[in-house]
């Protein structure tokens, strides 16, 4: 049944248990101290009465008359009607009274310790005597050679005391009541509080359910990433940290301790998505090495039934997809379009040349033939011994032969320069594929949209330590305030009609081929020398370190 019952439940009554007990140790302190007081000031009293009998002259004159209790009598018996004592017993050393409250015990022998007083000190003590348990002090009656003539006690009875301690128990009973009300009040309204923030859910539930939401959180495939109001990255799951390039996440982490999101390795497009919690449905973000695919939607609460009550927001809740590997299956899906479109061309034009070499033969020019013949092989073997004299790559080699007869059927001209030999080994090359490829792809679309005479140049320098390739075309350039702009994802100066992205849709190239400069530790630089520029260096890795 205990473990049915709620965390609000189980507060309420641990605290009301609490507070019963701590009422119960304030009443019985309370009870103690007020006991102990009333004693103590019992004491004190009877100590004044006391020892004001024993320093009045009467009482010695009388101790050494011949009949004591006929003068000590009467005066005993009205000091302790006006001073409120139980008893007053004036009484020789040898103990016989001579006062007494009751007629009868006159004469007879006192009950209770005398010693101290003989001895010439007032001393005080609880003890039973013929009335009963009392609280008395009994004080010496010297003469003027402080020899010890009489002994005065005066007390008051347990019973009296004790009535003065049960007039103090309607005080302490009111403070405890007061105590146990606003205890309980204050139990009730923190009950209701965690009932309300807990949803009515014990312990056990809440760490089942914990334990339920790690293994969801981090048996997902997609990244998740939870974001609060005050920008922090209160929780996040392992896809998202080798998404995002994180640290590990820590379960026993507080939401305190959770990092900012400026102290976390984003970049600008991400960052700024997290940090203005705004809705994102299938966005596109390019980090250092990843395309990513984010959806962003507010983290509210649940609202119970039909509540017509606003869900609290908690902060943002994003999920992360990696689309890289789409993206590059993409690029070769793109390059082999590319290769076809290029054998499609090539073979077009290799008919139209055997037509015209046929056509020559059959005229009887057979050295014309040959001629053409043997020109046009000149022409073609020279373009492909040149891509791989300077870059030993085949697939590189076919790709640049594949656009220079796209751009040749789309009426521009493709000029290679090629200088060196150290190849590019070490570079991935379908990161090599998507760079040039893109740059190609863009200068010839500018190229054929601008005016005659129609050209793109790529100029190709394969050296020890790095491979740089220069892409410049014959069209209208970029403006110089869009450099910086065209390299984000989405960001086109193309019309729609006019766009031949492929595979990538309109203003990915770009924001590829930089992702792609970037993983190989490269730089690209732009300029507008009477057309757009682009220029790439990629350093080659050293062979010695990739063995180490």
């Amino acid at each position: 049944m205990f473990h049915s019952w709620s965390i609000a439940r189980r507060l309420f009554v641990a605290n009301l248990l609490f507070v019963l007990a701590l009422t119960a140790a304030f009443g019985a302190f309370s009870l103690l101290e007020a006991r102990d007081r009333a004693y103590g000031d019992a004491g004190s009293r009877m100590r004044a009465i006391s020892t004001s009998i024993a320093n009045n002259p009467l009482v010695l004159q009388a101790a050494s008359s011949g009949d004591p209790s006929a003068v000590l009598q009467p005066y005993a018996l009205k000091v302790m009607s006006e001073a409120d004592a139980d008893f007053i017993t004036i009484m020789a050393p040898d103990r016989t009274r001579w006062t007494h409250p009751r007629a009868e015990e006159l004469g007879k022998p006192y009950i209770g310790t005398i010693e101290p007083a003989l001895n010439g000190n007032t001393f005080t003590e609880v003890t039973a005597g013929t009335l009963g348990p009392s609280v008395r002090t009994i004080s010496p009656v010297k003469d003027q050679d402080g020899t010890v003539k009489a002994l005065v006690a005066a007390g008051v009875t347990v019973r009296t005391v004790d009535t003065d301690v049960a007039d103090r128990l309607g005080v302490i009973g009111g403070i405890a009541l007061v105590v146990l009300t606003f205890g309980s009040i204050a139990s009730w309204l923190l009950g209701r509080y965690l009932r309300s923030v807990t949803r009515g859910w014990g312990p056990e539930q809440l760490a089942q359910l914990f334990a339920y939401y790690e293994s969801v959180l981090h048996s997902v495939r997609e990244g998740l990433i939870l974001v609060d109001t005050r920008g922090k990255a209160v929780m996040y799951n392992d896809q998202a940290a080798e998404l995002l390039g994180l640290e590990p996440s820590d379960a026993d982490r507080s939401p305190a301790a959770a990092p900012r999101l400026a102290d976390l390795p984003f970049d600008g497009s991400l960052r700024a998505l997290f940090e203005s919690g705004r809705p994102a449905h299938d966005e596109i973000h390019l980090t250092g090495s990843r395309i990513l695919v984010v959806n962003q939607a507010p983290a509210v609460a649940p609202v119970p039934g039909r509540s017509r009550q606003k869900p609290a927001v908690y902060g943002t809740l994003a999920t992360i997809r990696d689309r890289t590997e789409i993206e590059s299956l993409g690029t070769e899906l793109q390059t082999m379009k590319t290769l076809s479109d290029a054998l499609r061309a090539q073979t077009h034009e290799h008919a139209n040349r055997l037509h015209m070499i046929v056509s020559l033969l059959e005229l009887g020019r057979t050295p014309q033939a040959l001629d053409f013949a043997t020109k046009d092989l000149e022409l073609s073997q020279q373009l492909t011994d040149d891509m791989v004299a300077s870059v030993d790559e085949p697939v590189m080699s076919a790709l640049v032969m594949g656009k220079a007869a796209e751009a040749h059927e789309r009426g521009v001209e493709l000029v290679v320069r090629t200088s060196g030999s150290s190849g590019v080994r070490g570079l991935e090359i379908q990161d090599l594929v998507t760079i040039l490829g893109n740059l190609l792809d863009n200068a010839i679309d500018a190229a054929a949209a601008g005016e005659s005479p129609r050209s793109v140049e790529l100029v190709v320098e394969a050296g020890a330590a790095a491979v740089e390739f220069t892409v410049r075309d014959t069209g209208s350039g970029i403006n110089p305030d869009s450099i910086d702009d065209v390299l984000q994802y989405g960001f086109s100066t193309k019309s729609p009609a006019a766009s031949t992205g492929g595979a990538h849709g309109r203003g990915v190239g770009l924001a590829l081929v930089r992702q792609a400069v970037q993983r190989l530790n490269g730089t690209m630089t732009i300029s507008n020398p009477g057309g757009a520029q682009f220029h790439v260096v990629l350093p080659v890795p050293d062979p010695e370190e990739e063995q180490a």
